[in-house]
C-alpha cells in the first residue's frame, strides 16, 4: 500500500463522525509554516529570497495544507544578523520588496485562507537605528542615551567593560564608543552582535514606541507576531556582574538571571495582549502573540502563557531530544502538564532557523562534521512528524522540512556568514547550514531558487534529489507524506479536539511511544526492529514504506483508527 496516498477528504471517510463546532481560536490547533524569507524564493534575480518569491509560492503552501505562515525578519537592516538588527520597524528592506508588496502578500494569503504572522524584535535594534545614532551623538546621561544601556567602563581609564556579561554570539556583551575627539567613551550593551544594541525597557518611551509599531502592522492586516527573544528586554537594575559562568549546555548561550527571564518582562506582554485583544474585540479576528523563550524549564516557559500574556510560546524540547521513546514521552508529558495548566496550548517544533535540521540530528551528523546516516535520519524525521502532528496543540514547521532536507554540514568556511561563527572565532559553527536556499526544481541552476548565477549561500549537489518538483511526482516522497498528514489532521476532529491518553507505559521495553486521541491511535516505534501492530486497528497513515502485515517497521510512526 502507498504510505502517502491522499488523505480522506472528510472525517466520514476515515470512519469518524464530524464533531460539533468549536469556538477555539485558530491558533490553538494551527499548523504554521516558517518562511526564512532570504532563503525561500528569489523573484528578482539577486540571489536572495524576497517577498515576491513568497507571493509566488503561497498556492504551494495552501496545497501543502498549513493554516498560517510566519515571515522571518524582513525589516530594513544592514543585515549584520540577517535582519535581526532592525533599523526601521515600519518598513520593508529593499532587498525583500516594499510595503506595497507586503500588503499583497497579506491580502493574497488571506484570500487563500492563510493567516500571516510576522517577526518582531523588541530586545534590540540595529546600531543604524535613528534612536541609536542619536544616542551616539548625545552626551552621557542624556535622554537619548537613556533609551539604551550606556555605562562607564571599569578599571584604569575605564578600559574594562562595565560588567562580566557575555554575548550570545561570543565575547563581551559590551562595545566601547568613541567620542567626537577620538578618545574612548562609554560602553553600550549588546546581548548579541555589537551591531545590535539592547533597548532599555525601563524607559517608558520604549514601550510606547513598540505599541505604535504593533498598531502599524495590525492595521496593515497581520494576524500576529512571533516575538524574538521574548525572555529578554528587561535587565536587573544596576546591571550587576553575573555570579555564575554556567552555559546553556545545548546552545552555549550564557545563563544570566540579571539579563534574561526578568519578572518585569511579564508587564510588557500584558500590555501587548491587551492591545491584540482590543483588536479582536473590534473586528472579531483572533490575533496571536507567540514567544521565542530561551528558558529550559517548561514551567518557567508556561508563565509567559498566562491568560493575560502571550497566547503561545514555542516548546523547544524536541530540538534537544535524542531519538528515544522514553525521552519523547517525558518531553510530551512535561510540556503538556506545564502549558495546559495555564489554559493555553503547546506549540510543538522540530526545526527552525536557529538549530541544525532534524534529519541531521537524528542521523548523528553535525555542522562542520559528517552528515551521519542520512537515510536513518530521514526515516526518523518522517516518524517524528507524525508523532508531533498527532499531539494536542499547534505545530510550527520550518521551510524545507516538507522536502526532507538535511543540514548542509559542509559549507565552506569562506561562505559562512553567521555572526555566531565569527564572534566565537570558529568555536561554534553557526546556523548557516539550516538556512541554505530551498531547491524548487531538480534540473535548473540554483535548483529553481534564483535566476542569478548563485544563491546567497551555496547549495549542495545533493539538492538535485530533493527538489519540490520531483517530490510532487513521487507518491512516496516526504512532500506527499506532509500533505497527506496535514490533510488528515485538518479533516479528522479527534486531531484537534480529543484529549491525549497514553496507550501504554512510558517504560515499555520495546521502545514504542503510543497514545490515543478519541478513536485515533498514534504509535512510534523508536527501536531497530519491527514490533507488532495494534490489534483491531485500521491503518490510516504510516511514515514508513517497508510495511509488513501485522508489524510496524523500525524507526517509524503510524496513525490508526481503533
Amino acid at each position: 500500500m502507498s504510505t502517502t496516498a491522499p488523505a480522506p477528504a472528510t472525517p466520514e471517510l476515515a470512519g469518524l463522525a464530524p464533531s460539533a463546532p468549536r469556538d477555539d481560536p485558530w491558533w490553538r490547533t494551527a499548523v504554521v509554516y516558517q518562511i526564512y524569507v532570504r532563503s525561500f524564493r528569489d523573484s528578482t534575480g539577486t540571489g536572495t529570497g524576497d517577498l515576491g518569491g513568497v507571493l509566488e509560492r503561497l498556492p504551494y503552501l495552501r496545497r501543502l495544507g498549513v493554516d498560517a505562515i510566519w515571515l522571518s525578519s524582513f525589516y530594513p537592516s544592514p543585515q549584520h544578523d540577517h535582519g535581526y538588527d532592525v533599523a526601521d520597524y515600519e518598513g520593508v528592506d529593499p532587498r525583500f520588496g516594499d510595503l506595497d508588496l507586503m500588503r499583497q502578500v497579506i491580502d493574497h494569503a488571506h484570500a487563500l485562507g492563510l493567516r500571516v504572522v510576522i517577526d518582531i524584535v523588541p530586545n534590540h535594534c540595529s546600531t543604524d537605528h535613528p534612536w541609536f545614532r542619536a544616542a551616539l551623538a548625545a552626551a552621557p546621561e542624556s535622554p537619548e542615551r537613556a533609551l539604551f544601556h550606556f555605562a562607564d567602563g571599569r578599571g584604569p581609564d575605564g578600559a574594562e567593560p562595565p560588567n562580566n556579561w557575555r554575548s550570545i554570539f561570543g565575547g563581551s556583551s559590551w562595545a566601547r564608543t568613541t567620542t567626537a575627539d577620538g578618545t574612548p567613551g562609554q560602553y553600550y550593551l549588546h546581548s548579541f552582535a555589537p551591531e545590535q544594541a539592547d533597548f532599555n525597557w525601563a524607559d517608558p518611551r520604549v514601550g510606547d514606541y513598540f505599541e505604535s509599531i504593533l498598531r502599524f502592522w495590525l492595521d496593515l492586516g497581520v494576524d500576529g507576531f512571533r516575538i524574538d527573544v521574548a525572555h529578554g528586554l528587561h535587565k536587573q537594575p544596576g546591571l550587576p556582574d553575573d555570579p555564575q559562568a554556567a552555559l546553556d549546555e545545548t546552545t552555549g548561550d550564557p545563563v544570566n538571571s540579571a539579563a534574561w527571564n526578568r519578572p518585569e518582562v511579564h508587564d510588557v506582554w500584558r500590555r501587548w495582549r491587551a492591545l491584540t485583544d482590543a483588536y479582536e474585540e473590534r473586528d472579531g479576528r483572533a490575533r496571536v502573540l507567540v514567544g521565542e523563550i530561551g528558558v529550559l524549564d517548561p514551567r518557567q516557559v508556561a508563565l509567559y502563557q498566562s491568560p493575560d500574556e502571550l497566547h503561545q510560546s514555542f516548546l523547544f524540547e524536541f530540538l534537544r531530544t535524542d531519538w528515544d521513546a522514553t525521552a519523547f514521552h517525558d518531553v510530551i508529558r512535561r510540556g503538556m502538564n506545564a502549558v495546559t495548566a495555564s489554559g493555553s496550548a503547546v506549540s510543538w517544533v522540530l526545526n527552525n532557523h536557529d538549530m541544525p535540521r532534524v534529519v541531521t540530528r537524528y542521523a548523528g551528523g553535525e555542522p562542520g562534521g559528517g552528515p551521519g546516516d542520512v537515510a536513518l535520519g530521514e526515516r526518523r524525521a518522517r516518524a517524528a512528524l507524525l508523532m508531533m502532528l498527532a499531539l494536542p496543540g499547534s505545530v510550527y514547521l520550518y521551510q524545507g522540512e516538507e522536502l526532507g532536507l538535511a543540514e548542509v554540514v559542509d559549507l565552506p568556511v569562506s561562505a559562512l556568514q553567521d555572526p555566531m561563527y565569527h564572534r566565537s572565532a570558529g568555536a561554534r559553527r553557526g546556523r548557516d547550514g539550516c538556512r541554505v536556499p530551498l531547491p524548487w526544481q531538480t534540473d535548473t541552476p540554483s535548483y529553481g531558487f534564483t535566476s542569478a548565477s548563485a544563491a546567497w549561500l551555496p547549495q549542495p549537489r545533493w539538492f538535485s534529489s530533493y527538489g519540490a518538483d520531483e517530490q510532487q511526482r513521487r507518491g512516496e516522497s516526504t512532500l506527499h507524506l506532509y500533505r497527506a498528514a496535514l490533510a488528515l489532521r485538518s479533516a479528522v476532529p479527534d486531531f484537534r479536539h480529543s484529549e491525549l491518553v497514553w496507550h501504554r507505559p512510558p517504560d515499555s521495553p520495546d521502545g514504542v511511544v503510543s497514545f490515543q486521541r478519541g478513536r485515533l491511535l498514534c504509535t512510534v516505534n523508536c527501536g531497530p526492529a519491527p514490533v507488532p501492530a495494534p490489534e483491531a486497528a485500521a491503518l490510516l497513515l504510516s511514515s514508513a514504506e517497508d510495511l509488513e502485515e501485522g508489524k510496524q517497521p523500525p524507526h517509524s510512526a503510524a496513525w490508526w483508527l481503533v
